[in-house]
């Protein structure tokens, strides 16, 4: 049995203004250093350390875990937002392929993007072959994305839930054990 830590990056700017940011690469603001600062307290404790690409992913990493240079997967990057990103739902109001996407469920590929399905698929693999490497009874932290955090979540938590009932804050995280391509939660975020 494995410890895993699934850790969301502090907060950026785009966040705070509630801006789809999935593949723009923002640094953490003022306001998510001190989300992580404060998730520092906590003292979580890790054997591996693995990350997306993203500086933002990058740097929450490095501030929670100073001593362990992480492994960065590209798989385990937030969804391609295509023409929305960098956008809030309040400026794509008007906007009939968002209402369109928004219709739909947010399940069909936004204009230029990257569709739900494919976007869940390609973090489980990545997830599943960080875990395939884990040697048994080795603690894994796991510094992701909302998104991500929420697909892993969905395809291997037990009981099943919802991909949006796994929705995590900024500097949130789930603590849980991983066996058999199975998740339990141990702790959910506060």
């Amino acid at each position: 049995m494995n410890r895993i830590f699934l850790i969301r990056h502090g907060a950026t700017a785009g966040n705070l203004e509630k801006r789809y940011i999935g593949r723009t690469d923002e640094p953490l603001c003022e306001q998510g250093i001190s989300q992580v600062r404060l998730l520092q307290d906590r003292r979580i404790q890790a054997d591996f350390v693995f990350v997306s690409p993203a500086l933002r992913t990058r740097q929450t990493a490095g501030l929670l875990f100073p001593q362990i240079v992480p492994t960065v997967i590209g798989d385990l990057r937030e969804t391609d937002f295509g023409v929305f990103e960098g956008k809030n739902a309040q400026e794509l109001a008007d906007d009939p392929a968002y209402r369109s996407w928004v219709d739909a469920g947010c399940q069909t590929p936004p204009p230029e993007g990257e569709s739900i399905s494919e976007f869940k698929a390609r973090c489980c693999q990545a997830f599943r072959l960080c875990l395939s490497q884990l040697p048994e009874g080795k603690s894994a932290a796991f510094v992701l994305h909302g998104g991500s955090i929420m697909a892993i979540l969905e395809a291997f938590a037990v009981p099943q839930r919802d991909f949006y009932d796994y929705h995590i804050a900024n500097a949130g995280y789930f603590v849980c054990t991983y066996q058999n391509e199975e998740i339990r939660l141990v702790h959910p975020p506060d």
